[in-house]
């Protein structure tokens, strides 16, 4: 990519799409185009559908809408694409809506990627997740245990589509040459993460909750109405009376103890606590997809499988060309759960409620494929959590 080439950034927006937008601009790259649909971007937009920010164009876009994403590329015609878009959420988010978050990727991706090939872009990256992975796949997930067994029940969908999406790369490169390529990170947390209850990953759940749990044992009501204010839960905002708001504090696992003490507060958090979760920074994600984009092309990643692209004619089987992104390192949930509450100071109980489902029990990625590439980690967890606190509490708010 050259300084002035075109870039668009699917997902803009987003915790993955604002981390590579930002490592891009650091790069003094200065013609990145992205999109956003339903969330605004951090800049006020000049018209009703553009805003533009530091060399950044962004454009109201519904990738769902294949029409409107065709004429985009034809208007555009970027050289790179990141698809960054997706439809997430935590476990049961990806259990509730099981048809929308199928669709709704599924879409995005088909039209994204049909279009990069219609209109000729050089390279286009899709990233997906690691929970394309076997529920019960051999530790750590290295690429070719993919597809060897069953997927995890709770994320099938959205697992799914994103295996597709690795697929349609791997098919567009194999019939019409192009140079798509697939990265997987492990779970990501950092600026621009969704703390939305109902619907977040874990890390930034328990941030939330504990942050508000720790205003509710010293009776803070000012940080907890400016929290709601910024992040309603289910439309109750800081505006309402305290009972209301006590109520729905509840519902998501965030109450008074059941104790002589008034001010005591437990935060229930679901499953035992065991399962092992691997964290990467969204920053350090965003480097990497980067670095890949900068110097590495799909023939570097077939390794020994050589392929003639364009023809009929391979001598092997083109299979697993994606990157895991990850540490290699994890952690417990019950351990992060502790280290936030140390962190931001909560002096109340975590209860683990073992009534609820756990999920995997453990998710490692080995990133050995990318260690080849060229590419380490920089933030470890600790570090990355307290940056991300205080992200959240000066911009969440």
């Amino acid at each position: 990519m050259n300084l002035d080439s075109k870039i668009f950034v699917a997902g803009g927006t987003g915790l993955v799409g604002s981390a590579i937008i930002k490592n891009l601009q650091a790069k003094g790259y200065t013609n990145i185009v992205a999109n956003y649909h339903t969330r605004q971007p951090l800049v006020a937009p000049n018209t009703s559908h553009v805003a533009q920010t530091n060399s950044v164009r962004y454009i109201k876009l519904d990738l769902l809408d294949g029409n409107a994403v065709s004429d985009f590329f034809q208007t555009e015609s970027p050289e790179f694409v990141f698809l960054a878009a997706a439809k997430v959420g935590g476990i049961v988010a990806n259990n509730t809506y099981r048809a929308d978050f199928i669709y709704e990727n599924l879409q995005i991706q088909n039209n994204i990627i049909h279009q990069s090939y219609k209109n000729g872009v050089k390279k286009l990256m899709f990233l997906g997740s690691t929970c394309i992975y076997p529920k019960e796949c051999p530790q750590p997930m290295k690429e070719e245990y993919l597809l060897t067994s069953s997927l995890e029940y709770t994320n099938e969908p959205y697992a799914i589509a994103k295996i597709a999406g690795i697929k349609m790369c791997e098919s567009y490169n194999v019939q019409y040459g192009t140079n798509f390529i697939s990265v997987m990170p492990t779970n990501l947390y950092g600026p621009n993460d969704n703390f939305d209850l109902e619907k977040s990953h874990v890390l930034p759940a328990l941030i939330r909750k504990i942050h508000l749990g720790k205003a509710l044992e010293t009776n803070d009501w000012n940080t907890i109405r400016k929290d709601l204010n910024s992040l309603p839960i289910e439309g109750i905002d800081g505006s309402a009376i305290e009972e209301d708001i006590l109520a729905i504090l509840e519902k998501y696992g965030i109450k008074k103890h059941p104790s002589s003490d008034l001010n005591k507060v437990q935060i229930e958090i679901w499953g035992s606590g065991k399962p092992m979760r691997e964290f990467l920074w969204s920053e350090d994600m965003a480097d990497a997809c980067v670095f890949l984009m900068e110097n590495r092309d799909f023939k570097d990643i077939l390794g020994s499988q050589h392929l003639m692209l364009g023809t009929d004619e391979f001598s092997n089987e083109v299979r697993n060309t994606h990157i895991n992104i990850g540490t290699g390192i994890d952690i417990s949930i019950h351990d992060l759960a502790y280290m936030i509450k140390d962190l931001i100071g909560f002096q109340g109980d975590l209860y683990f409620n073992t009534d609820k489902p756990d999920g995997t029990m453990k998710k490692l990625t080995d990133p050995s494929k990318l260690h080849a590439l060229g590419w380490h980690h920089k933030v470890e967890l600790k570090e990355g959590i307290e940056r991300m606190y205080r992200w959240y509490t000066a911009n969440a708010q």
